[in-house]
Order: C-alpha cells, then structure tokens, then sequence
C-alpha cells in the first residue's frame, strides 16, 4: 500500500463520459423496472399539475370570487357558495397529489435498493471472474470501498436526485406555460434571471465536479488502511507502532479532508446563490408587476390583473425552487458519477481467461479398462477431451503425472522470477521445494493450478497441457493447504464442507478424523457446531491449520499441494498430524513445500531452489551426500531445532 502522500504530486483523475456513465446507470435501472419507471414518471406529472392547479387557483380565488364580492357584482351567498365549491376541487386535487406522491416514493424504494441490489450481485460475479493477480494489486479496503460507499453514492442518485430533477424540470416546463398565459413582458424578466442562475451553477459544476473522483479515490485509501491496521493489530502492538498507525492515518484523513472539502465547498454555496437570485426575481417581478396593474390600461398588453399578479409571483417563486431543488441534488448526482466511475472500471477488468477445453468428470473402468463416464463420484477421476474439429471424446485417466518443460515466468514480464525449471512428478510421488525465502517455490505451485499463466515453457498434466484444461476442472483436481488459512464465518462443520459442498455429516467427520482434528473439536462445547468468527479466532493455529488441511482431506483431490502445511504446528501437534498428512498424501502427486526440513526428509525428489533456478535434485540421502546447498540448509535447519 503507497504511504501517505505519494499521490500528492500526481495530477487529479478527472471524470471522463460522465453522460456515458449516467447512461449505464439507467441502463440498469430501466433493464428490469421500466414499468415501475413509467409509474413513477405518471405519479411526477400528477403530483406537478396538481399543486399547480392549487397555484393558480390564487388568481381565480381574488379576481372571481373576492374582488366581485367586494365590488357587489356577486352575491355574497352565491359567491361563498360558489368558492366552497372551487376550494372543494382544488382540495381533490391536492388530496390526489398526496396519493401520487406516496405512490411515487413507494416505488422509487423498490427501484432504488433493487437497481442496487443487481449491482452488487454483478459486482460480485464479476470480482469472482477476476485474476488473482488483480488481487494483488489492489487492497482489499479499497475494492470493499466500491462495494459501500460507491454503491451508496447511487442510492440518494436514484432515490431522490433523479426523480427530483424530473420534477423539476417538469414543474420548471408547465409553469412556464402557465407564466406566459399570464404576463409575457413578467415572463422575459423572469426568464432572465434564469439565465444568471444557470450560467452561475455551470460556473460552480466545472470547479467542482473533479474533486468528487479524488475524494472517492481518497476515500477508499482510508478503508483500505483501516482494514489493513484492523487485520494486523497484533503486529502494531508488537512492535510498538501504534503512534506511526495514527500518523500515517491522519494524514490520509487529512488527504481526504481537502479533497472532500474542494469537492463539497462550491457545490454547497449553489443552493444559497440561487436562493438569493430567486428572491431578486421575486422582487424585481413584484415591482414590475405591481406597476403594470396599477399603471397600465386594462385593454394594454402589458397589462396584469392583481388576482394574476399574485398568482404570477407565487410561480415565479415556484420557478426558482425548482432551479435550487437542481442544485441541491447537484452535489449527489457529481458524487454518485464518482462512484459509478470507480464501480463500473472494477466491472470493465478482463476476466480470468480460460480457453481450456478438457474437463474433469467422475468416472469408472470395466474389466476391459475402458473409462466411462459417470454422475457419482467412484474415486476414479477421468479427463474429458472433446476434440474441436471431428467432436469425437475421449477419455484419459486422471494419473497425477505433472511436467514442467523449461518454464519462465515473471509476475510482470521485464522481471523474470523462475528460469528454465524442469521437473517430472511421477503419479503417486512426492515431490519437495526447499530453498529460502524468494527463491520461487510458492510460485512454481500456483503456476501449477494455473493463478499465473507462463510467460515460456509448458506444463503438462498427465500429457495435458494445463492451457488446455479448464480451470475450474484443473483446480478441482488440486487440493490446496496454504500457509495463511482462512477459515469462514460459519460452524466448523461448514468450514470443512467448504472443500465439498454437499458432504455428508459422516464425510465431514472423516475429513477431520483424516487429519487428526476430530480429538480438539470433540472438546469444544458445541463440537461440529462451534460458530467460527473472525478468521477462527477463537481457534489456536495449530487447530486452525488441522481445519485446513480437513477441509483439503474433504475434496477427495488427486494432487495435493501443501505450502508449509505445519509450519504453524508445534513439534508436539506436528507428530501428530504428521500420521494424518501421510494418510491424506496416501497415491496422491504431492507438491510440499517447507522450511522445516525434517518434514522433506520421505520425499521422493527434493527441489532445491535459489532465485528461481533448481540448483539441486534428489533424495535427502542424495543430497546430504553431495554437501550442497541443501546440505547447508538441513544441517542449519538442525542447529536450530
């Protein structure tokens, strides 16, 4: 993770297409709730028509009813008679613009969390999809951060800002055309005044709208540091760096402090500009108005009735707010952009390529040793190799024979890590790295399950070449025990499932019997039952790595590749599971890799390896016999011990 402050001398992300992202995002909307849209959009019309009857009802309510009343020109019974009536209506019609806008925020929550909702189970599909390697090069806060904030960015965007711009724009529409049904020459000066609000929100947009894409990225380097000082806690107070932590998260909160502060400080002045223009309009309208009404012959053009002049200046104050309601939902609609910028790149990455053909499939051989295929898992796996051009299938045993014919690979191609490596693991044998720390042993095993494609060479699998099996089936010929496990939320049962999905309950206890797990979870107070959190906290790592390799036990796999499997035992466990692992490795290939050598010693080939070369081969008796490198490293390796 850079540290604080290497992004400040790079130039500020801008946000590109944002009409192109704001498509995308309707896209989703109206790909599954267009009905729900055009429901919406009906109850929109509804509610603006509504309150603007009631609007316009001011004038009818002075110039029919009030004025005539007061003049004698209407009976004062007949005129009460008559406005109860009107004031009826317009009472309907506000009662049917509260039925239409409860309508319309009801099924605005439905379209809002469901839009999200198929978001974030894309997101996750497509995260599955990616290659490990993007996992490297992005901390887990910051891609967890696309999954919060960015994805709540959208929630105000489509719940609020959205439909209130639409309504907006409709009630900035129809009371323009009831503005110029009333007065022309009051409808230009208004209109005026429009131009100066708009012409001030584009002014304020552009200074503003960049900042938003910093404070997102900012943002999500903030989560990214607290995941990563949550997860290693241990470590800080270990080593006493609590007060470097805090340093070096200030000045990332501050980072992301002044972008938050740019990106918010002119966007939040435009609701108050606005206001205040409004209001000039207002009075500008007002005067000019009061002055045609009075001043003005009533048969003139210009002229203005005062039922109209008040009815008038309650839509010009009507025409504003609209224009500040715009504004106002300014901030989370630029904010929202940002977001899905960050959103739809994570979905924009190449997936995982897999052109691999051949599959794996449960299989069975009758006495002539033919192989068929089969639904049920016999123990007996096969390769599925379809041919592209004639169709025609066939079938080939699953061995465990695995080649690797002079293989290169760098994790970026202008830095090679592995040069020239050879090796032949027979079926059934095992086969050990040794070699210190960055020599290339974990790398040759997760080019095995292919994590990492080669930049030259081969390998072949039982005369496969890994390239043309598919990944999913090669890696579920694998069965994997990392150094770093990482165990479930969920039952320790769940957890050992987790290597074959619909295992029986006696298939999980085999699995932990298998590795010598079934004595520690018998003592616990719910056995099988025990809930898990926090990456098994509740567990030692002795009997987390137990779990692991149960787990790996459950798949049943034809290979195994076990990277420090019991490096994190004691000695006194690791006799233990020892018994477990050379049940578990029992006819399987197996791929170990150690820095305790004395688990190597049974191993049919030891690899030595020093900066990614094989510099050695054979059995431990071979190879003490040469007094070599692995010679060094055993009998160092025994001082210690």
């Amino acid at each position: 993770m850079p540290r604080p402050g290497q992004m400040m001398g790079r130039p500020r992300p801008k946000l590109e297409n944002p009409m192109g992202i704001f498509k995308r995002i309707m896209g989703y909307v109206f790909k599954s709730y267009l009905v729900h849209c055009i429901i919406v959009f009906i109850c929109i019309v509804a509610g603006v028509l509504c309150n603007l009857q009631g609007t316009l009802f001011m004038g009818d309510l002075i110039d029919k009813y009030l004025d005539p009343m007061v003049e004698g020109t209407l009976g004062i019974d007949e005129g009460f008679t008559l406005l109860t009536q009107a004031i009826i209506k317009v009472a309907i019609f506000y009662l049917l613009g509260v039925i239409t806008g409860f309508a319309r925020e009801y099924t605005m929550i439905y379209i809002t969390q469901g839009t999200l909702r198929d978001m974030r189970n894309e997101l996750f599909e497509k995260m599955e999809k990616l290659p490990i390697s993007y996992f490297d090069s992005h901390t887990h806060g910051d891609i967890m951060s696309t999954y919060t904030n960015d994805i709540d960015t959208m929630r105000q965007m489509i719940s609020q800002s959205i439909p209130q711009v639409i309504q907006s724009g409709f009630t900035i529409v129809s009371t323009l055309v009831a503005m110029i049904s009333l007065s022309i020459p009051l409808t230009g000066l208004t209109l005026v005044m429009v131009v100066v609000m708009v012409a001030s929100t584009g002014f304020i947009a552009g200074r503003s709208g960049k900042n938003f894409v910093e404070q997102q990225k900012k943002l999500g380097a903030v989560n990214g540091f607290i995941e990563e000082m949550i997860n290693g806690q241990k470590v800080v107070k270990v080593f006493c760096h609590e007060e470097e932590g805090k340093t070096q998260f200030k000045e990332l909160n501050d980072s992301l402090f002044v972008s938050a502060d740019k990106a918010n400080a002119y966007v939040n002045i435009l609701m108050p500009i606005n206001a205040q223009l409004g209001n000039v309009s207002y009075v500008l309208c007002a005067i000019a108005g009061g002055a045609l009404a009075i001043l003005i012959n009533p048969a003139s053009f210009w002229a203005i009735t005062v039922g109209d002049l008040v009815a008038f200046l309650s839509l010009n104050k009507g025409f504003s707010m609209p224009i500040n309601q715009v504004s106002q939902q300014f901030n989370a609609i630029v904010m929202a952009l940002a977001g899905a910028d960050r959103i739809f790149r994570l979905m924009d990455e190449k997936p995982e390529l897999d052109e691999g053909y051949v599959t794996l499939v449960n299989s069975t051989v009758d006495k002539d040793g033919k192989i068929t295929e089969c639904d049920k898992h016999t123990g007996t796996w096969a390769w599925k190799h379809t041919h592209q051009a004639t169709g025609e299938v066939e079938y080939k045993a699953l061995e465990g024979d695995v080649v690797f014919d002079m293989v290169d690979f760098g994790y970026v191609p202008e830095k090679m890590v592995l040069h020239d490596i050879e090796l032949h693991a027979l079926p059934g044998q095992k086969i050990a790295f040794v070699g210190s720390t960055g020599a290339g042993k974990t790398t040759i095993t997760n080019l095995i399950n292919r994590f990492y494609d080669i930049q030259d060479g081969k390998i072949r699998y039982d005369g496969i070449n890994v390239n043309k099996i598919a990944k999913s089936d090669l890696r579920r010929s694998l069965g994997i025990v990392l150094q770093d496990t990482h165990l479930f939320t969920g039952t320790i049962a769940e957890n050992i499932r987790f290597g074959k999905l619909d295992a029986t309950d006696e298939e999980v206890k085999a699995a932990a019997k298998l590795a010598n797990a079934e004595s520690f979870i018998k003592k616990l107070p719910e056995g099988y039952d025990t809930m898990l959190t926090g990456d098994g906290a509740n567990l030692s790592q002795g009997q987390r790595q137990l779990l692991a390799i149960a787990r790996a036990a459950i798949a049943d796999p034809p290979v195994l590749i076990l990277d420090e499997a019991t490096s994190s035992i004691d000695t006194r466990t690791e006799r233990i599971v020892q018994e477990g692992m050379d049940r578990l490795m029992s006819n399987r290939t197996t791929f170990v890799i150690a820095h305790r050598l004395s688990t190597v010693k049974n191993s049919d080939c030891i690899m030595v390896l020093e900066q990614g070369r094989i510099v050695e081969r054979g059995t431990h008796d071979e190879l003490i016999a040469a007094k070599g490198r692995y010679y060094t490293l055993y009998t160092g390796n025994q001082i210690t011990e």
